[in-house]
Formats: C-alpha cells, structure tokens, sequence
C-alpha cells in the first residue's frame, strides 16, 4: 500500500509555457503517452430485425462517436493548446467518451472529484488561468454534462471531507446528510441494486476524500471500499496508475521548462548581439552625417 500512501495531490509546480500546438499534435522532445485509461465495455453492432435495435437502450448509430465528441471540444475551445497538456487531454477525452456512453454510466460527485482533481493536477501551470477554465468548461460540454455541476459537486465533497476523521468517513451508513446521501446511493448501486460504472477517476475521487481528511491509512482506505461495496484492488492499481501519470506530467513540465529557459536565453543573447551590430553600424555612419 505504500504507493498509495505516496500519492501527492500537490506534486506538481507550477511553470510558463508559450509555446503551442493544435490539438492532435505531440512534440517529438516531449511525447509521452499514459496509461491512465478507463475500464469500458463496447458496443456490438446488429444485423438483427429493427424490432430488436428499437428494443435497446440505444444503438451505436445513436450515440457520439469519439470523433463527434472531439469535434465539440474543437468547435468550442479553438486556441491552440501547448503539447505537453494537449497530449494527455487527448487521451482522457476518448477514454471517458468511451466509459460515459457505456450503458451501465450514470454520473455522480465521487467521479466528478476524481475528473475534477485529475484535471487540475493535469492543468496546473497552465500560461492562462482563464484558458484553463475555458478548456475544462469546453472538454466537459463535449461529452455533453455540465462543468458547473462538476465543480459544484466536487466543491461540496472536498468540503465535507475536511470535516471528517478516519472513523467518520466509514461510518457514512449509519449517518444522515446530503454527502452520506450520495455515497449510500453509490455503496447500493455498486452493490448490485443499480447501474454503477467503475472507472478509476472514481477512484481518485475516492483518495482525494481520504486525503482531504487526514486519513490516508490503508486500513481506512480497505473500510471505505468495504462500505462502498468497491474491489479495494482495483482502487489500489488504479491509484498507482494515476501516481504515475502525475510522475510523468512532472518530467514533460521540467523538460518544457528548461527548453523555454534555453530558446529564452538564446533569444536574449541574439537581441543583444543585434544592438551591438546597430551601435558599431552607427558609430561608424556619424562621420558622413556630419559631412566629414
């Protein structure tokens, strides 16, 4: 459980990059894929009676495509992003395309959490506060949810576990309140009396909390996920996924950042180097100004 307990939310520092590429690009310098994919089910097509295709929740030719859902994001967020962020947006966009329209889907804040505290970590240092919102509000409305009921609820759950202790948070059961609301909700529906979709930014969503309350202990983290009916195992792989996700953000900023210091510098030295040409060039024009 150790690379659970070494999991930092406040890992990353903050750096400048200007420079920028469209999304669907990489650098060469900086590439780097993660492996902080979504657990999802796919959808068969049919050669069945029509009858059947109508019988179904929906059929494939109903739902978005992945490419449908980028699109969105482009139509509304239109400035270029810098590679180091675009590369991993990239990917989280298809992999939650994919797991927000699997059948068994339904939103909750636990998720909303997770989606808001990868994010955040994913954005930080980002050159433009406002661009960072307007990229979040952008990426959410493609997969058609709200970005304000995301944060709304991320907001309340972090609130409310500042508030508790190691022994409150398991026993959310046997108390009352809008927040314990949602996880009897979760812990039922995940114990087979609903539609629950596991994904592993349930699971940040889930450490986040027992961060938030002090009470990163393994056994705290096992009774949780007791509670909520959760394969502690799935939790426990999925958060050194997202460790090493943050691991990797942490290496492609420095890089970044150290090459925005060497082109700053080397900026810097080919501007001195021209004022000194255009000083010498008019010491030596004076002479026919004056006539000489």
């Amino acid at each position: 459980m150790a690379a659970v307990t070494s999991l930092s939310f406040s890992a990353l520092t903050q750096s400048s990059f200007p420079s920028a590429r469209n999304l669907g690009s990489n650098s060469d310098g900086l590439r780097f894929r993660t492996s902080f994919s979504l657990h999802y089910g796919g959808f068969r097509s049919s050669s069945s009676s029509p009858r059947l295709v109508v019988h179904c929740m929906s059929s494939s030719s109903e739902l978005p495509t992945v490419a449908d859902t980028k699109l969105n994001f482009l139509k509304a967020y239109k400035r270029p992003i810098p590679s180091v962020y675009n590369s991993v947006l990239q990917e989280l966009i298809v992999q939650q395309h994919l797991m927000r329209y699997k059948r068994t889907y339904r939103y909750d804040p636990v998720f909303a959490l997770g989606f808001v505290t990868v994010y955040d970590q994913l954005m930080d240092g980002y050159p433009s506060d406002e661009d960072r919102d307007a990229i979040f509000k952008a990426y959410v409305n493609a997969l058609k949810e709200d970005p304000e009921q995301y944060r709304t609820d991320a907001k309340k759950l972090e609130e409310w576990a500042r508030a508790q202790s190691s022994s409150s948070l398991i026993e959310f059961p046997s108390k009352e309140g809008e927040v314990e609301g949602i996880l009897k909700d979760i812990a039922e529906r995940a114990g087979g009396k609903g539609s629950f979709s596991y994904s592993r930014f349930f699971a940040v969503g889930l450490f986040r909390i027992l961060e938030l309350a002090n009470a990163t202990e393994p056994t705290v983290l096992e009774k949780l996920c007791a509670a909520l009916n959760i394969e502690k195992r799935s939790v426990d792989r999925d958060l050194d996924v997202y460790r090493n996700l943050l691991s990797k953000l942490v290496q492609a900023k420095e890089l970044l950042k150290e090459y925005v210091a060497r082109e700053k510098k080397k900026r810097e030295e080919r501007v001195g180097t021209q004022k000194a040409n255009e000083a010498i060039a008019s010491c030596l024009g004076e002479p026919q100004s004056m006539g000489l």
